[in-house]
């Protein structure tokens, strides 16, 4: 009979490692040698078989200090006498199931009993002031609750479900497949795990039934398109009495005709005149409360802004303001009454004598950039 092989060597790891090492070591063994991925290889099943041995030993404390201290021998003692045994993979649904899409490889656990319910996504769009200082509004939306008059449970009044004969209550049958057994949905009982012989007339034995549920939901001020709001417990409701899921608002915000949002911050651009421009003025602005009025400094170009401390959208997290930044635009007009002509042309007689440095300046680089 041939020497059984060290399991710390078939795992290719050290006798120190951790647990986290060593199932890490047996994934990568499981998937490489695994019979699915290896179909008629014999040589790669025995490869799987001996990881999947070295595994159930090592993974176990109990186990492990024994073969520590006795090595194979003194596995008997345990019951674990060696070879591969798929009943010790019980406990193995988190390995296999992620590499093959199955959790019950093995015969592994199933699931039984109440199950949470659904999560819901329902899409609100709001204006902009409401995203900036709050709301409340209602929303109505579709969604299962518990069936009443069998409280969720499936069966008419006066009778209650029995377990299924063909699973034992399991909710799955499993059947041999090579040297493991494989757990599939029970058809009898469609993996509930019981029969319900007489159904609720409402629900038709499913426990839940269809509903509008209306609801009156806050937004905080700040919030914007994106924000997804989490309202605990109004989603679906849960199979077998299972807890609900929860429902997602989430948010649009429309845009503005005179803002631009930037995080807490707000943008808006304010037209003036050539006069206003160079002369300065008092100009009154657009703010989320009404107007205001800012100063515009002399010689002001397109494109120069002044800022409203406190005039943008509050935080969602702090309630702290943000600002408003006033973007200027100096705007030429397009048409001139006779009087307004003779205005500008007094004023480009005078204003060369005035700009002739600058104005020289400019087509100096305009004749280096070109020479």
């Amino acid at each position: 009979m041939a020497q059984k092989r060290d399991y710390y060597e078939i795992l290719g790891i050290d006798r120190s490692s951790s647990g986290e090492v060593i199932k890490s070591a047996y994934r990568k063994l499981a998937m490489k040698y695994h019979p699915d991925r290896n179909p008629g290889d014999q040589q790669a099943e025995d490869h799987f078989k001996e990881a999947a041995e070295a595994y159930s030993i090592l993974s176990d404390q109990e186990k492990r200090t024994v073969y520590d201290q006795h090595g194979h021998a003194g596995l008997g003692g345990l019951g674990q006498g060696g070879g591969f045994n798929p009943a010790d993979f019980s406990d193995f649904s988190d390995i296999f199931g992620d590499f093959f899409g199955f959790g019950d490889l093995f015969g592994g656990r199933q699931r039984k009993g109440p199950r949470r319910g659904s999560d819901l996504q329902y899409e609100l769009e709001i204006e902009f002031e409401d995203a900036a200082f709050g709301m409340s509004t209602d929303i109505q939306f579709p969604r299962t609750e518990a069936c009443k008059p069998c409280s969720g449970s499936g069966s008419a009044a006066g009778s209650r479900a029995r377990t299924c004969p063909t699973c034992g209550g399991r909710g799955q049958v499993y059947y041999q497949q090579g040297f493991f057994s494989v757990g599939r949905t029970c058809s009898g009982c469609s993996g509930s795990g019981q029969i319900i012989d007489s159904p609720c007339q409402e629900c038709h034995g499913t426990g839940q039934t269809k509903t509008e549920r209306k609801l009156k939901i806050n937004i905080p001020a700040g919030v914007d398109t994106g924000t997804r709001l989490r309202l605990t417990g109004e989603g679906e409701s849960g199979a077998k009495g299972g807890p609900p899921g929860d429902l997602y608002v989430l948010l649009r915000v429309k845009e503005h005709e005179l803002f631009e949002r930037d995080a807490s911050d707000l943008h808006c651009e304010v037209p003036v005149n050539v006069a206003q421009a160079a002369l300065g003025a008092e100009i009154t602005v657009p703010t989320l409360e009404g107007e205001a009025t800012v100063r515009l400094d002399a010689g002001s170009q397109s494109g120069s802004h002044a800022k409203l401390r406190g005039k943008g959208v509050p935080s969602v997290n702090n309630g702290r303001r943000g600002d408003l930044i006033v973007h200027f635009r100096v705007v030429v007009p397009e048409k001139l009454s006779r009087e307004q002509r003779e205005i500008f042309e007094s004023l480009l007689e005078a204003l060369p004598v005035d700009n002739e440095p600058s104005e020289k300046d400019f087509l100096g680089k305009v004749k280096d950039y070109f020479s």
